[in-house]
């Protein structure tokens, strides 16, 4: 096998090299760049499904509600455990305002941890987004 083939690929060195020539202002611009409109993508349907990324989507209601909240505890999990070390906790609202701060963490998450009740004391995010008043999603 010379070093020019590509195993079962239909398409020659010149045209994939082509291809990605196209696709190079697509993928910059994150928007279609064809010139005539009927070579662009279908918009999606009304009646279309909707894809969501963590999952089927819960009719409205009750049932919605409560997966939007527990997604929502979830991210501001991830988010603070992303942004605060091991070494922080223990750590009072101050502490971990103050780390969430040094760490860069999104402003959001940083404005949530300052609605931290003063006088608590905190070993770790679980415990953080429970005092937010957030309920664990095990």
């Amino acid at each position: 096998m010379n070093s020019t083939e590509r195993g079962s690929n239909p398409v020659s060195p010149r045209e994939d090299d082509e291809r990605k020539h196209e696709l190079e202002g697509y993928l910059r611009s994150g928007q279609h760049t064809h010139a005539e409109e009927s070579h662009d993508p279908e918009p999606a349907a009304d009646d279309d499904v909707e894809v969501h990324p963590s999952g089927p989507v819960p009719p409205p209601g009750e049932a919605r509600d409560q997966a939007e909240a527990e997604a929502g505890a979830d991210a501001l999990r991830l988010e603070i455990a992303r942004h605060l070390d091991r070494t922080v906790f223990p750590a009072d609202r101050a502490a971990v305002v103050r780390a969430l701060e040094e760490n860069h963490a999104p402003d959001p998450v940083v404005a949530q941890a300052r609605k931290l009740p003063e006088d608590g004391t905190y070993h770790n995010a679980d415990e953080i987004v429970r005092a937010l008043g957030y309920r664990p999603t095990t």
